[in-house]
């Protein structure tokens, strides 16, 4: 009886144990291929956001160039008032008053331009401080990716070598 009862015993135990490898030969090969799929989506990820990297540098630059082009003008407008003033008050120390308006007008009108000027400058500024963020975030994507491509590697070969 005790014979009858440990064959029926050793049977089951074989039969679990087979079933559970096999189980596992097949968990691993899902497991290596989902790692690989993992794999390749990150590679993705990862160019979209080198892609992301060069056009928010591009933006960056370009901003840059405007920023500096509107300091420029505010600089030239402002000489330019300076100019129109001298003028301007050589003109009322002659008595020319038809041309000291006219000069004054040239002062008004330059001093709307040093607003707009300014107003260009400042969006600018806010223009290049937002390309900066967005340039930190896509940097942090790439490591965080470059990161998941080395995890789903490592996991690919510990995947492997268990199978």
């Amino acid at each position: 009886m005790i014979r009858r009862n440990l064959t029926h015993l050793f049977a089951v135990v074989l039969f679990g144990l087979t079933a559970s490898m096999w189980a596992q030969t097949a968990a691993n090969t899902t497991d290596v291929q989902s790692d690989r799929k993992d794999v390749r989506n990150d590679r993705r990820d990862l160019n979209k956001d080198r892609k992301d990297i060069r056009s928010d540098q591009r933006d960056l630059n370009k901003d840059r160039v405007d920023r500096n082009k509107d300091a420029r003008d505010i600089n030239k407008d402002q000489k330019d008032i300076a100019k129109d003033r001298r003028e301007r008050n050589q003109d009322l120390k002659k008595g020319d008053t038809a041309d000291a308006s006219k000069e004054q007008k040239d002062i008004n009108h330059d001093k709307r331009d040093v607003n707009h000027d300014r107003r260009d400058l400042r969006a600018d500024n806010r223009d290049i401080h937002k390309d900066k963020k967005d340039l930190h975030a896509d940097r942090k994507d790439a490591r965080k990716d470059k990161r998941d491509i080395h995890h789903d590697r490592r996991d690919i070969h510990r995947d492997k070598k268990r199978a």
